[in-house]
């Protein structure tokens, strides 16, 4: 026996309060990008002076049962709704992955209002309240260029989910779930102005933020930067693509 201490990885997992290990995963992080400099803006000089910064970006690898804590609980009566509903838990989700002590249920698109509905209506789940829809554009996860989060809490509970359901840039369509959770209106509408995500069955999916006229979605990260200059008391700024490099 040896005084030493061990760092954190190399010790055995502890087992939570509940007695549960916590979730393992099945595979090593997929990677969707390696991105250079400091925004990754390709077409335009990079102003930051970091344009030799190199990094991979990676989505969490898949988890495996056990998930840990309360998780577990919340799969087995998400499980039991969807069969309610005529759906086996395979068939609506694609994976779950637990990552900083949050768990993302990753929901096939032609699932998400069933799978909204078993989280809000199950006495186990009860999550009544859907806190936001927000978007993310990643170009290089061919495929599944876009994702749309749902960000679920149970007040009876005091629980917090993540759904996510990704579609293609070629068929950027995602069921609207505002006939489940009314709050969705004006988020999937903020989300369909940004990232260009129609979520069909929306009863007034117009902009919010940006004018009716306006070309393209501006949070997409095919987006360009520049564009418009900007005046600040008296002077203009000029769009970052305009700007020199420090290449």
């Amino acid at each position: 026996m040896t005084d030493e201490v061990k760092r954190p990885d190399e010790t055995s997992p502890s087992r939570d309060t509940i007695g549960n290990l916590p979730a393992t995963t099945a595979a090593e992080p997929e990677v969707v990008e390696v991105r250079r400099g400091m925004f990754g803006q390709p077409d335009t000089g990079d102003t930051s002076g970091y344009d030799g910064l190199v990094r991979a970006i990676a989505m969490p690898a898949p988890s495996e049962r056990p998930f840990g804590g309360e998780f577990d609980l919340v799969a087995d009566a998400f499980t039991g709704a969807l069969a309610l509903a005529g759906r086996t838990f395979d068939e609506a989700v694609e994976k779950v992955v637990v990552d900083r002590d949050e768990i993302t249920f990753y929901v096939r698109r032609d699932a998400i209002v069933d799978a909204c509905r078993a989280f809000r209506d199950d006495p186990d789940l009860r999550f009544e309240l859907l806190s936001g829809v927000s978007g993310v554009h990643f170009p290089h996860d061919t495929g599944r260029e876009l994702h749309a989060l749902y960000h679920l809490l149970s007040i009876t509970h005091n629980r917090r989910v993540r759904l996510e359901v990704t579609a293609p840039d070629a068929d950027p369509h995602i069921p609207s779930v505002v006939e489940v959770y009314p709050t969705a209106d004006w988020h999937e509408r903020e989300t369909w102005d940004f990232f260009g995500i129609v979520f069909d069955g929306h009863p007034a999916l117009t902009r919010i933020e940006m004018p009716d006229d306006w070309p393209g979605h501006p949070q997409r990260k095919d987006y360009p930067l520049g564009g418009i200059d900007v005046e600040y008391k008296g002077a203009v700024i000029h769009p970052p693509e305009t700007r020199r490099s420090y290449n």
